[in-house]
């Protein structure tokens, strides 16, 4: 592999890494002034504004900003499971380790499942933020 090659994967936007695509319905939960704007306007930029939790709209994916002390991580997935698309995404993304909110891995790895969801991959989200990529367990049906 080439150095430039390398170093292209070292840049690739964070929009890439979240898979989100031109034109996709994302919906923001928990939105707070400690969010990462930089993320923020990653994601805008690749997919237009972001629909908060109100939304009437079917969602490509979730932004779910999530502390430690924001409440029930299981009702807020089940929550953000209400307007997703069968085949769509809730990226959670919890504050790093040794930074506050920070949320204990075991707590994601409870609650998810028993949303109805499963962990399929992290990335680092920027400075001071994780995300875990959730999505439904193939062959699950909605009700």
């Amino acid at each position: 592999m080439s150095a430039t090659a390398g170093q292209a994967d070292g840049v690739r936007s964070l929009a890439d890494r979240f898979g989100f695509e031109p034109n996709m319905v994302v919906m923001e939960m928990g939105y707070d002034d400690d969010v990462d704007e930089d993320l923020r306007d990653a994601l805008t930029e690749r997919v237009g504004d972001l629909v908060d939790e109100d939304t009437d709209e079917v969602v490509d994916a979730v932004l779910l900003w999530y502390r430690d002390g924001d409440g029930d991580l299981f009702e807020l997935l089940t929550d953000a499971l209400g307007p997703l698309a069968d085949n769509g995404v809730v990226w959670l993304l919890t504050p790093k380790a040794g930074r506050d909110g920070h949320v204990e891995p075991s707590e994601i790895s409870e609650s998810a499942p028993t949303a109805g969801l499963q962990q399929t991959s992290t990335l680092n989200a920027g400075k001071d933020w994780t995300g875990a990529r959730l999505v439904s367990p193939r062959g699950a049906k909605k009700k």
